[in-house]
């Protein structure tokens, strides 16, 4: 039966439809113990509890375990070297760390442990690089974000070195933003949506939803592409870049493909606007809490964004200003819409594009199966986090909770994006993927410019002089 696939792997029918995504059967309740969204779970709310425990018995265990070179603003190798030095027990003890947690782990769900252990080492080593690379002094003025950068030099070396494939067993794209999207819930409390305010809200809100349904209807009603494609491309664009790409990619089992295009497509137009909103904002004369609103509301990717914003704010005199506009636009406002789009695109294509592909509606359990449970564990580690530091007024918020439990939290969470960026670029051979072709292209872009010109056109004109208040 060349070129179908058993719909079981889909739909849960035994029919077989053309062309349908391959997808794993319904693993029933072995999955709380096989898949990767439910250990993204386990290890990113364990994290949490284990943090919560550390910092009401004073101990500073954890955030001495969460140390990275991101911080250090080196301007001399001979810094960096006596950071290393000094902290080589740490760094040996956090690796450590990580192997046992994720090598236990990923054993049970069926990867080689002999494979894992070296890629998996060859993986933080680098990481241990990205993050030096952005500690250094002048890394925000060369725009050198460690994400992007470690992104960028791992399709570099996949696409020049021929690493063998059972490195793969350690690049384990999916668990690493699992569980660092998880942790980005326990970094989210509930409560900063409400001191985002309205106006943030609204704004976010109406972004998100706009670019997402702009991006969806290019690809897929005027170029015809896949449901998928379309959905990954507009969350892609709507919400937070690589993040929000792979939840959905996850939550409608998008092709790989689909989901390399959408990355792809989110680094170029994340880089261009690191140059492109700072460069206008200039030439207008911008506030700096303006400007720091438009960068949240179209820049792509958190790590560009803070320094397209970080940027303006240090040219303009007020960097504060800037990046508190872009943390309550983009990290508060429309970062939150990835568990929002991932729980509605999964439904969707469990209850309607799967009804069309294989002609028989999924019950209510292929429903569970299907959803993305991360989603829940970020949901749940949101709600936590809130109920903890509920009784901290914003100054002890600032001073005592978030020196001494989120930021800790923050750093672990930042190794495991760094993990995931890393390992999608030496995953992602480029000869082994299909043309993308211009259409995808086109349909991105034409979010890009619907985002931005709006963007634009609310953070300055319609809500400017709320943002303008800011840094004040």
């Amino acid at each position: 039966m060349e070129g179908k696939v058993p719909a079981t792997d889909y739909c849960g029918t035994k029919e077989c439809v053309e062309e349908a995504p391959s997808r794993p059967a319904p693993m029933g309740w072995r999955e709380i113990y096989l898949k990767e969204d439910w250990w993204a779970i386990y290890l990113g709310i364990g994290i949490t509890v284990i943090a919560l425990a550390a910092f009401l018995n004073g101990s500073s265990i954890l955030k001495s375990l969460a140390i990275n070179p991101g911080g250090l603003k080196w301007t001399s190798f001979g810094q960096l070297a006596d950071h290393f030095s000094q902290n080589l027990n740490l760094y040996l003890l956090q690796m450590l760390s990580w192997l046992v947690i994720f090598g236990i782990s990923t054993r049970i769900m069926g990867i080689k442990t002999d494979e894992f252990v070296p890629s998996f080492i060859i993986l933080y080593v680098l990481s241990i690089v990205m993050f030096a690379i952005g500690g250094w002094a002048d890394a925000s003025k060369y725009n050198l974000e460690p994400p992007l950068v470690a992104l960028i030099l791992g399709l570099i070396i996949a696409n020049v070195v021929h690493l063998p494939k059972w490195l793969d067993s350690g690049f384990r794209v999916e668990y690493y933003i699992k569980t660092g999207i998880v942790l980005l819930g326990a970094t989210f409390p509930i409560t900063l949506i409400i001191t985002a305010g309205p106006v943030a809200l609204f704004q976010a809100t109406f972004i998100s939803l706009t670019t997402c349904l702009v991006i969806y209807f290019m690809a897929t009603k005027v170029f015809g592409l896949d449901k998928r494609l379309g959905a990954v491309l507009g969350t892609g664009g709507a919400v937070c870049g690589v993040s929000g790409s792979m939840a959905i990619a996850s939550a409608v089992g998008a092709k790989k493909d689909y989901l390399y295009t959408a990355v792809t497509l989110v680094v170029v137009w994340a880089l261009v606007m690191i140059f492109f909103i700072p460069f206008v904002s200039k030439a207008m004369g911008l506030n700096p809490g303006i400007a720091g609103a438009w960068v949240g509301t179209s820049e792509f990717a958190d790590a560009a964004g803070f320094a397209a914003a970080s940027a303006y704010g240090k040219m303009a005199g007020n960097e504060n200003a800037a990046i508190q506009g872009f943390t309550l636009m983009k990290v508060i406002g429309r970062d939150m819409w990835i568990g929002i789009w991932s729980f509605i695109f999964a439904l969707i294509a469990c209850l309607k594009w799967e009804k069309e592909e294989c002609g028989t509606r999924p019950d209510a359990m292929e429903i569970w199966w299907r959803f993305p449970k991360f989603v829940i564990g970020f949901l749940v580690a949101s709600l936590f986090m809130t109920a903890v530091t509920a009784g901290y007024g914003t100054a002890d918020f600032n001073k005592v909770v978030k020196p001494g439990l989120i930021l800790p939290i923050v750093s672990l969470r930042s190794w495991a994006f760094i993990f995931c960026f890393l390992s999608i670029g030496l995953t992602t051979r480029f000869r082994e993927l299909k043309a993308a072709g211009v259409k995808p292209f086109i349909a991105f872009t034409t979010g890009v410019v619907v985002n931005v010109a709006l963007g634009f056109i609310l953070s300055v004109y319609v809500f400017g002089g709320h943002w303008s208040m800011l840094g004040q």
